[in-house]
């Protein structure tokens, strides 16, 4: 055996043990498939650094295959245009923009779709093509579609896939659906959306399922699993964890000038601004202002709505609780914080107590049931 085998067996029986492979297909897959042919070179965070360092670790560095063989996400590209290759022995910053995702959340991922040898599948963003290929392995490379935005990218995740001996249909596109139509069975997202492209909930047959992850301008995600109903419906729920993806580009906020914090109308905030930094807050927090951007941490807070310039901050108040201040046509705090009172009515439960439903009249958020309290995505 190879040290690449000796690596991924350890890694596969580490999956094996602590609960996440429990399909002995796709852990043949994963034996299978060697991550280091999709990931020739990746960027690791420098610790410490503000923004966010990054140094490129390449093909015969120390530690690169042992860091490919290993249950953590690489970094392969910044901000849609720096590859590790360009930075040389420099260290570079950015916002990630293309990765290998940890192998532990690619394998749970297309177990809890539930796919099955014969099923025909959509992935949206092939990135390196590592979870393209695991899919090709265990259910064959006619069966596979797979769309990458970046052309790039999508060159190079071919490229691999051919030299690992796999030739699912590739193409090249915005992921809001197979350009030539489809009928899939199974549609499963590597990227996260803001809402569902309709071309999606058309392209899953009735019966089919969709496994994305939901996010925003806020950075807070859910990872959903619908039922589609009927052409252009579907219903599900949000599942447990803790599961975030790099939003699609299409779906990403414009950019916007650097940002002034402006005076505006003050009262004391009836919620605890911390709540925002809970993963499930910070989701509420979205869903109920969707076309915001939420910056700082703690008691400082601070939204600022992409569409419409409104802003909201809030600070601790000496003499107890906190202060929010609020400018602009949207009351950005009223809605947010009604919305998570809402949620500590109910308990203050995880994303797995909330569900979605799909269809040509709209795309809801809802809490506990279909009937109850709910928020509208921004379509």
């Amino acid at each position: 055996m190879t040290t690449s085998d000796i690596l991924r067996a350890a890694l596969v029986e580490q999956l094996i043990e602590n609960g996440t492979l429990t399909d002995s297909a796709w852990a043949d897959a994963a034996g299978a498939v060697p991550r280091e042919l999709f990931v020739g070179s990746y960027f690791v965070p420098v610790d410490g650094t503000t923004p966010t360092g990054y140094r490129a670790v390449r093909h015969g560095d120390p530690g690169w295959l042992e860091g490919i063989c290993t249950d953590r996400t690489l970094v392969t590209q910044l901000d849609g245009r720096t590859d590790p290759e360009d930075a040389g022995d420099r260290q570079v910053t950015g916002a990630p923009s293309s990765s290998s995702t940890l192998p532990s959340l690619v394998l749970d991922m297309w177990q809890q779709l539930g796919a099955d040898v014969g099923h025909h599948i959509l992935e949206v963003g092939t990135g390196t093509g590592y979870s393209t290929a695991l899919d090709a392995h265990r259910l064959g490379d006619g069966n596979i579609t797979s769309i990458e935005y970046d052309p790039r990218v999508a060159e190079r995740a071919a490229t691999a896939l051919r030299a690992a001996g796999y030739t699912p249909r590739l193409i090249t596109g915005d992921g809001g659906g197979d350009p030539d139509g489809g009928a899939f069975d199974r549609l499963i997202a590597t990227c996260s959306v803001r809402y569902l492209p309709m071309a999606w909930l058309h392209q899953v047959r009735p019966g089919g399922r969709i496994l994305v992850t939901l996010s925003g301008w806020g950075y807070a995600n859910a990872l959903a699993l619908l039922d589609v109903t009927g052409p252009g419906e579907a219903t599900g729920r949000f599942l447990p964890g803790h599961t975030s993806f790099m939003i699609a580009r299409s779906h990403d906020r414009p950019p916007r000038p650097t940002l002034a914090l402006l005076p505006g109308e003050e009262r004391p905030s009836r919620i605890d601004p911390s709540k925002l930094d809970t993963w499930t807050g910070s989701w509420v927090a979205q869903l109920a202002a969707p076309s915001a951007e939420r910056m700082g941490s703690g008691a400082h807070q601070i939204l600022s709505d992409v569409a419409t310039g409104s802003q909201a901050r809030t600070v601790p108040d000496p003499a107890g609780g906190w202060t929010v201040v609020q400018r602009g046509p949207l009351r950005l705090w009223d809605q947010v914080e009604t919305a998570i009172e809402t949620w500590q009515h109910a308990g203050e439960p995880h994303q797995a107590a909330f569900g979605l439903t799909v269809s040509a009249a709209g795309q809801r958020v809802w809490l506990g049931a279909e009937d109850g309290p709910g928020w509208d995505l921004p379509i």
